[in-house]
């Protein structure tokens, strides 16, 4: 199969991004351009569905926008690292680097707090809401990545508590071109992609494929490593290929449709224990998409969707005799052993402009989920969710300088009780230099697969607690958690200086703890409860941009947070106390080159068992250069952790080969690397 897409990458060519967004704009720094900004970005969009984030934006919430232009610029290949160091706050940390799992938060959420999207369509399953695109999308199919921040309920369901990545690939375009471009880089790696986008009369056609391989790094200090685990290094293997298609029937009705395929053999790095240890993913997304404005006061979307993703879990360990040293045989802990999951959904949204002053949407979502689990042994799992929402909303004919919007919506479950949520939000402009917004509303998160269901124990014997071992397990009497959400800020511009300045409060009932420690037959483990407190997280964020003379420009955020369980000073595990980025660009108007500093520095940490990390700094160097009449020609350089800074991404359990007893490690994250790309557009 792999052939196939090889085949098929080196005869596709693809597209320099479209211009859609502009940086300023993804830094919501100069509001005296929003308004005709995002008239043009809706004109490009034209789907109902498209245009949401950047509407929720005019009404009060914050949204960050990552172009593909910039991504392009500072030479990322995956998501995940391109959110590392891009996005204000979000906090992202890559478990062993590009193409891997990750912990992340938003504003003191947890990772399963955030609802990731891929043109729209849900890749966080309701059962398992953990899992994400980042381990198979690259960066270079990437149109643009919405980061909406805080409860997002109304419109994306109960998952979206933290907030909404939604990662959009490339676009349609009534004029024909493409590119192709080829990179490598210093962990014995390289990537090959290319897309091609046009159209024929009322049809518009978008073709691209990608191919990213490496062997990877030792993501693991040498003193960690138990001597079964042979195999070192962490690497990955992706093609990925995707097809659009739009018609444009007439003014008014619009029919597209797309399909994704990914194919991945991603490794699963341990210290321990391991001789071969691989994820074997296949991913689909087949999603159509009708779009049909009624008339100058109606307009309609209708979208379905399926999405599978289908992974073979293969694990082979060494065995090792009562000392703890190697036989030299091979046994499999689990043999290309199954987990995955499959959503189907029909949403329906409809979008009215009935009288002056106010502006009315309402939608229908039915969501069919299925989850299967080999490894965790989970049963198969179904669940139907079926939800109406509305929000109202008040237009410039009502408040000239203001914008006010109320929305509520109704879930309804099959395997769980029925569930509303509410919002309200609203954004005053003082002047084109000054404006104050704000949110309050609700949050509704069920208890996913895991916390359910997990049945994990430290060897391959699911019969019985091996003596001196450590298990974690489920809890099925699990409450959903509850949570109030709110959000001010003031923003504006003096000069070329702009600034936002954001405070945040979440308080949690029925929290889900994880990591609680359990003892089975004298045996000690972990498992899950809904904590009898309340839990509170509250913060400060900073977002700052300065565009300095036409050649040069930096951001600045920060953000503080606190997030405590029963008040007592001790920070929930995951959760950075504080974080920095900062970004300074040299893009010369009268040359072809330009040049970027990117920071991220990390605060303290609390990982498993109260251990911290944390209290790091990751520095990339990036430039580009254009040649040829056309600028057609493309050459970037990225210098990535620059200092190569030692740094703890998540921390885990591992058992020791002598006595069997568990022991905790550190994932560290990606060492010093060079890459290097080469592009033409044509």
């Amino acid at each position: 199969m792999c052939t196939t897409y090889r085949k098929f990458l080196s005869c596709t060519v693809g597209l320099i991004a479209a211009g859609c967004y502009s940086w300023s704009i993804a830094q919501e720094t100069q509001e005296a351009q929003e308004s005709q900004e995002l008239e043009e970005i809706i004109v490009v969009g034209q789907s109902i569905e498209d245009t949401i984030p950047l509407e929720l934006m005019q009404y009060g919430n914050r949204v960050e926008i990552i172009t593909a232009d910039e991504l392009e610029k500072l030479g990322f290949i995956d998501v995940g690292q391109a959110l590392q160091m891009l996005a204000p706050g979000l906090h992202l940390r890559p478990k062993n680097g590009p193409f891997d799992y990750f912990d992340a938060s938003i504003h003191g959420s947890r990772g399963k707090d955030i609802l990731w999207l891929v043109d729209s369509v849900r890749i966080t399953n309701r059962l398992y809401n953990g899992t994400s695109p980042l381990d198979t999308i690259p960066a270079h199919m990437v149109e643009r990545i919405e980061i909406l921040k805080g409860g997002q309920g109304i419109f994306y369901g109960t998952q979206s508590v933290g907030g909404v990545v939604n990662i959009v690939t490339k676009s349609f375009s009534n004029e024909s071109g493409g590119e192709i471009s080829l990179g490598a880089h210093t962990n014995d790696g390289y990537n090959l992609n290319g897309y091609y986008k046009g159209s024929i009369g009322d049809h518009q056609f978008v073709a691209y494929a990608s191919k990213d391989d490496a062997d990877g790094y030792q993501p693991y200090r040498n003193e960690d490593f138990q001597p079964s685990a042979t195999d070192r290094e962490r690497g990955y293997d992706i093609a990925v290929i995707g097809l659009k298609y739009g018609w444009n029937s007439s003014d008014k009705s619009r029919l597209s449709a797309q399909y994704q395929h990914s194919d991945a053999d991603l490794d699963y790095a341990r210290a321990y224990g391991t001789a071969r240890a691989e994820n074997l993913r296949e991913e689909d997304i087949v999603t159509i998409k009708w779009d049909y404005q009624i008339n100058e006061k109606a307009g309609l979307f209708i979208k379905a969707y399926h999405h599978t993703w289908d992974t073979r879990y293969d694990w082979w360990a060494h065995e090792l005799d009562d000392e703890g040293n190697m036989t030299g045989d091979l046994r499999p802990v689990y043999d290309m052993a199954y987990w995955g999951y499959e959503d189907s959904g029909l949403n329906a949204m409809a979008k009215f402009d009935l009288q002056k002053g106010f502006e009315y949407v309402v939608g229908l979502d039915h969501q069919t989920y299925s989850a299967e689990d080999e490894v965790w042994r989970i049963a198969d799992l179904e669940e139907d969710v079926t939800a109406a929402y509305v929000q109202v909303r008040t237009t410039s004919d009502l408040l000239e300088n203001s914008a006010f919007a109320f929305g509520v919506r109704y879930n309804d479950a099959s395997n769980s009780d029925a569930s509303s949520v509410w919002n309200v939000t609203g954004k005053h402009h003082f002047s084109k230099d000054l404006y104050l917004r704000g949110n309050i509303g609700t949050s509704f998160r069920l208890p996913d697969a895991e916390e359910l269901f997990l049945y994990e124990w430290y060897d391959e014997d699911a019969n019985h607690i091996p003596d001196g071992g450590w298990f974690a397990i489920g809890n099925p009497d699990l409450k959903p958690e509850e949570s109030l959400n709110i959000n001010l800020a003031v923003g504006g511009n003096i000069g070329n200086f702009g600034y936002e300045l954001i405070g945040f409060r979440r308080d949690i009932t029925d929290y889900i703890d994880a990591y609680v420690p359990v003892v089975i037959e004298g045996v000690e483990g972990e498992t899950f409860e809904n904590s009898d407190d309340e839990v509170n997280i509250d913060g400060l964020e900073v977002i700052t941009s300065l565009d300095i003379n036409a050649d040069w420009s930096a951001t600045l955020s920060y953000i503080n947070t606190r997030a405590e369980l029963n008040d007592d000073g001790t920070q929930l595990t995951g959760i950075p106390e504080s974080e920095i980025k900062f970004m300074a660009n040299y893009r010369p108007e009268r040359h072809n080159f330009g040049l970027t500093l990117s920071l991220d520095h990390v605060g303290d940490i609390n990982a498993r068992r109260g251990v911290r990390r944390g209290n790091y700094s990751v520095i990339d160097l990036s430039g580009y250069y254009l040649l040829g009449a056309s600028q057609e020609h493309r050459i970037n350089v990225r210098l990535e952790n620059l200092a190569d800074e030692e740094y703890t991404t998540i921390v885990h359990r591992g058992t020791l080969d002598s006595t069997g007893n568990s022991f905790l490690y550190d994932n560290l994250g990606m060492v010093r690397t060079f890459h290097v790309n080469y592009s033409y557009k044509f």
